[in-house]
């Protein structure tokens, strides 16, 4: 039998160099992403980030990797070819956003306004996540034995503008947002995006990685990032040998969680499946025909792996895979990028990265994803559907809109528990033709919002009004329970607010939008001419 080096030695081929740079570099972001959205946003302590959370998801990604890479030396073996590329693969950046905004933090705030610790908010938080990493990874996997009728049942504009909306939101506006606050180095690092992955130029590097180069060095050329001491001692102790263990009492401390969260967690399980279904029918254009069920498995177990040691970031199929495959990269990026992000994890070594190449430098890369993820929501889907995609974007912008007001009135001194949130602050904003309470509904259960919007638009759109008035009453259904919609204040945060009847002002609301739904299946419909028939 041959061994492990000397299979990874007859799987490289010169191509793979550049597909590891490029696939490392990806991954690298998203980890620099969760260090300081965890450090800053969440407050989450180095001891909880390098002892449990990188190992968990270095674990995660060697795991996938090397299902895939060993995917594709199959699949040249079994077709006698020498040309066959691996499946990208690595964190999720949608859900890594989807989930410290929309579950993790929410639950820190909760447990802070009902009088917790900060240590014991944190605790919360993360056990959240797991739990909320845990589901994505059960809909994964369960995907890959029925994602054939999920396909049929959801429409693709319902499903794509639901993702775009986050994207819009998390993604390019709050960096773009960014990018104008630090201008020499976000607009230098954009336009190497932009002209790279846009107008097609290559340059000496691959874009991502030159994108990064430039932005560091005008960082510290700027002196915006100087040499701290501190942070770099800080950096130093966390480097070490740091194993993952199982995280079973946190995911049974969690299980509280999975429930009121289900709302986030269910679409973006969903998206993960069809998305990575749709990434491999994009392999299997580009020649690399791979099982659907196997593939799908992969990512459902490394999403699984990443939750019981204790990660809360789901892994996905990247896209992109032709690109991957026009480099020359073959079976060997996907097993060194495994190999080298498990190591980075496991020692600790990532912390000494952040202080090196400032967030700022890679933001263009998730700025980039922002603007792709938004713009396959219209190229993907019929023309005719544009309007349930741009209907399906709101949700995910109001949800955004709702936490940066938030983030702002906290900065601002209210929040406490001396000036806790409650309904004044509703009708203070309203004055000022801020509309609050609306954002505020949107917020709760985004997802799901968008998804039921953009598909019943589909069906009014196909004239199909008994399936509209289906999706509407299904909405009402959600709304009166509290699923969608219904919101409570706590001390510094609005949370979801589950109940019989806690979303009835909604429920009537969606109730008669169902009503319209019927009389309009009874009424005479326009044919594409624009004359009744």
């Amino acid at each position: 039998m041959v061994g492990f080096p000397a299979r990874v030695l007859k799987a490289w081929r010169p191509g793979d160099l550049d597909g590891f740079l490029a696939l490392a570099l990806d991954n690298l972001i998203n980890i620099l992403l969760i260090l300081g959205l965890c450090r800053t946003v969440l407050g989450y302590p180095d001891r909880l980030l390098f002892g449990v959370i990188l190992p968990a998801t270095g674990i995660s990604l060697l795991v996938g990797n090397l299902a895939y890479a060993n995917q594709a030396m199959q699949l040249a073996r079994r077709e006698q070819r020498t040309d066959c590329t691996a499946l990208p693969y690595g964190i999720n950046t949608i859900s890594l956003f989807a989930y410290i905004f929309l579950v993790m933090l929410p639950v820190k705030l909760a447990a802070l306004g009902g009088g917790l610790s900060e240590a014991e908010a944190i605790t919360r938080s993360w056990q959240a996540g797991v739990m909320a990493c845990l589901g994505s990874g059960v809909i994964e996997v369960a995907g890959a034995f029925t994602v054939t009728r999920l396909q049929r049942w959801l429409p693709r504009a319902a499903l794509l503008s639901t993702l775009a909306g986050i994207a819009l939101g998390f993604l390019a506006l709050a960096f773009f947002l960014r990018t104008y606050s630090f201008p020499l180095i976000g607009l230098s690092s954009l336009a190497v995006i932009l002209v790279g992955y846009f107008g097609r130029v290559r340059w000496p590097l691959p874009t991502g990685l030159s994108a990064v180069l430039i932005g560091a060095l005008l960082a510290w050329a700027s002196g915006m990032i100087q040499p701290d001491s501190a942070a770099i001692n800080n950096a130093l102790a966390a480097v070490g040998l740091h194993i993952p263990t199982l995280q079973i009492d946190a995911l049974w401390q969690g299980r509280g969680d999975l429930i009121p969260w289900i709302g986030v967690i269910l679409p973006m399980g969903l998206f993960n499946v069809i998305g990575s279904l749709q990434n491999l029918e994009s392999a299997a254009a580009a020649g690399d025909r791979y099982p659907a069920r196997p593939a799908l498995l992969i990512d459902g177990i490394g999403t699984l792996t990443a939750a019981v040691l204790g990660s809360c970031f789901p892994t996905t199929i990247y896209i992109g895979h032709p690109a991957w495959k026009a480099l020359g990269a073959r079976s060997g990026y996907s097993l060194l990028n495994g190999l080298v992000m498990a190591a980075g994890c496991l020692l600790g070594l990532f912390g000494l990265v952040a202080e090196v190449i400032p967030i700022e430098a890679g933001m263009a890369i998730v700025f980039y994803v922002g603007i792709a993820v938004s713009a396959q929501a219209f190229q993907a889907t019929p023309l005719r559907h544009a309007p349930a995609v741009v209907l399906g974007l709101l949700p995910g912008l109001a949800g955004w809109g709702a936490q940066l007001l938030k983030a702002g009135l906290r900065a601002g001194g209210a929040g406490t528990v001396d000036h806790p949130f409650g309904p004044e602050l509703v009708q203070t904003l309203a004055k000022a033709d801020v509309w609050a309470a609306g954002a505020f509904a949107l917020e709760q259960g985004q997802i799901i919002t968008a998804m039921l919007l953009a598909a019943m638009l589909v069906d009014v759109i196909e004239q199909r009004f008994l399936a509209a008035a289906a999706t509407s009453a299904l909405a009402s259904l959600l709304a009166w329970f509290g699923v969608i919609h219904a919101w409570t204040f706590s001390v510094s945060d609005t949370t979801l607010d589950l109940g019989w009847g806690t979303g009835q002002p909604w429920a009537i609301g969606y109730a008669a939008v169902s009503l319209v739904m019927l009389i309009a299946h009874g009424l005479p419909q326009q044919n594409d001419g624009g004359q009744s028939p």
